[in-house]
């Protein structure tokens, strides 16, 4: 279980695609190069104004009440 380890580790960057960003409201998802599950972000989580769709990001995964949740997402 590669892939569950790291989601413990908040501090390990990875790679994936913005699948859905909601421009108005501020939320999106990210499909992972690794994993079968999306991860919620929220764009004050982000470097950036705004993200579309297909855009690719490297972030770090932290676990929030909810669940997963990336933080410090970049474009690349």
């Amino acid at each position: 279980m590669r892939g569950r380890a790291r989601m413990n580790e908040s501090a390990v960057k990875t790679e994936g695609t913005v699948k859905f960003f909601h421009d108005q409201k501020g939320y999106g998802f990210i499909e992972m190069d690794d994993e079968e599950d999306d991860v919620f972000f929220h764009i004050s989580d982000a470097d950036a104004m705004t993200m579309d769709e297909g855009d690719r990001v490297e972030f770090t995964i932290e676990h929030a009440d909810k669940g997963p949740r990336a933080v410090k997402v970049t474009k690349v």
